[in-house]
């Protein structure tokens, strides 16, 4: 780890450098990159620099401690040395969390999707409670939500609904919502008061820049038709919204959100790219390595990640085991403590498995 660590130290100072010198300022795409590469680098340096800092005070210590007579000196010394000795081993602790790879897509945009499964018109009405609760959760983030789809049934619910949400880090706050939602509540529309169980998916993208998917124009079917649903003037007068189907792998998007044609056909293929990166990264994983899953799950759409059950106020995240009596302000937004859970969770597990 410490071999690791002196390289980054050198590699950071050496970028520190370059970015001084004129030439790389005037060079625009250079000069990012290596500003990121910076920004990366520097919670572990000054972490690592915290590290040694500890030892060269554990090292004068133990120096003043060899010569003094002075019992009140000698005793201030252990204490410093007692506590800088408990300091290094959080410390060092810190540093293998900081060493973990990173997840490249961690601090992208994200599109979540949110799907009503089984359970008809209550999947659809839960599917529009998470959708509140994401939006209000991102608020607290300081996150920008922009919707870019939905399709909504008559009761206020939706089929589904897509949304992407835009800051530093928003992937790697929400990755772990991709799969199975369930629900367990009275429906509205039960006169007997009887609990219903209902399921809504999850799936969450990555945002697919340009240059992270290439797509051939010559494998884009687009058409154009009525926007659909509920409320507004434009709605079924002008053939505003977009469908994009690749041809290659079947994949279809659709958006209608916006009055404008030009912005639809953008929204759909900020969808479109995000998918087919998805589509790619998972072909890829299952490719290196099938048999490997995390603690916190892969995250795929079939597995039953997490209950909300409403009588009972409770909320239970399967994968990690966590069950917490506060619904009501969840759905609120207030995630932070399952989002937390479920990174200590990852994290956990990366530490687990790795050559510290």
């Amino acid at each position: 780890m410490f071999e690791n660590l002196i390289d980054a130290e050198k590699k950071f100072e050496a970028i520190t450098l370059d970015l001084s010198k004129p030439e790389i300022i005037s060079d625009t795409e250079m000069f990012k990159k290596l500003m990121k590469e910076h920004k990366l680098l520097m919670p572990v340096i000054e972490k690592y620099r915290e590290y040694k800092k500890c030892e060269n005070d554990i090292i004068s210590a133990k120096e003043l401690l060899d010569e003094s007579t002075e019992p009140e000196i000698c005793e201030l010394c252990e204490a410093e040395i007692k506590e800088n000795k408990e300091k290094l081993l959080t410390l060092e602790g810190e540093l293998k969390v900081l060493l973990l790879p990173k997840d490249e897509n961690d601090d992208k945009n994200v599109i979540v999707e949110i799907r009503a499964g089984t359970g008809g018109d209550e999947a659809a009405l839960f599917a529009g409670s998470l959708y509140r609760m994401y939006s209000m959760f991102a608020e607290t983030k300081s996150f920008k939500c922009e919707l870019l789809n939905a399709n909504e049934t008559g009761l206020g619910g939706f089929k589904e609904i897509s949304f992407l949400v835009e800051g530093e880090g928003a992937y790697s706050t929400f990755k772990f919502e991709s799969g199975v939602h369930r629900v367990q509540r009275v429906p509205e529309t039960e006169t007997q008061g009887r609990i219903h169980t209902s399921a809504v998916t999850v799936a969450v993208l990555p945002e697919a820049e340009e240059v992270d998917v290439q797509i051939d124009p010559n494998d884009l079917e687009i058409d154009t038709f009525r926007s659909g649903g509920a409320g507004g003037q434009h709605v079924n007068k002008t053939d505003s919204a977009i469908r994009i189907t690749h041809k290659p792998t079947g994949l279809v998007v659709e958006c209608q959100d916006e009055r404008s044609q030009f912005k639809n056909r953008d929204k759909a293929m900020k969808m479109l790219r995000s998918k087919l990166l998805s589509a790619e990264r998972e072909k890829q994983e299952k490719a290196i390595a099938s048999e490997r899953k995390s603690q916190v799950g892969s995250g795929d759409r079939s597995e039953r990640i997490r209950t909300y059950n409403f009588p009972q106020g409770r909320l239970t995240d399967h994968r990690i085991g966590l069950t917490l009596y506060s619904l009501d302000s969840i759905m609120d937004g207030k995630l932070d403590e399952v989002i937390e859970a479920l990174l200590t969770a990852d994290r956990t597990e990366r530490l687990k498995n790795s050559e510290f």
